[in-house]
């Protein structure tokens, strides 16, 4: 089960990233183009923040699973980076990012006017964005360094 999480984990980031930039595309063309919000809009951002909810319960999931945090201690993790940056920084900021981009979406679908929909989409989403992309484990990250792709083994 340990492998399908991480396969499926790793694959959703991938899935989080290409909806967060279409989605961030939608938004500051919509709002520096002055165009209406449309139902694709509005569906792109509700998709987007769907996505993200999904790969964070999977990251939950692996949370809870993986042999890495199995016996977490954080008084133990100071001194292993790795084990610190997964137990604690990584699921903490991704679970902030997903919270602002949740509040950003949830903002921009009660706003009134489409320019102020897609203000709200844009700012929210790019800040959820910065967030994700610090957290995730690239492989030239000195907190912990991931392939991009994990393969089930």
């Amino acid at each position: 089960m340990y492998s399908i999480l991480l396969f499926l984990h790793s694959l959703g980031r991938w899935a989080v990233l290409g909806g967060l930039l279409y989605g961030m595309s939608r938004a500051y063309q919509g709002w520096f183009g002055r165009k209406p919000f449309t139902p694709h809009d509005n569906t792109t951002r509700h998709t987007v923040a769907t996505i993200a909810h999904v790969q964070l319960m999977l990251g939950y999931a692996l949370y809870f699973v993986s042999p890495l945090l199995r016996d977490f201690h954080l008084r133990d993790a100071v001194h292993e980076p790795g084990t610190l940056f997964f137990g604690v920084q990584h699921v903490a900021a991704m679970t902030v990012a997903i919270i602002v981009l949740t509040i950003g979406s949830a903002l921009a679908k009660r706003q009134s006017t489409s320019e102020v929909q897609f203000r709200t989409m844009a700012l929210w989403f790019t800040a959820a964005l910065l967030l994700i992309l610090l957290a995730i484990p690239w492989p030239f990250s000195p907190f912990a360094s991931r392939p991009y792709f994990r393969l089930p083994h």
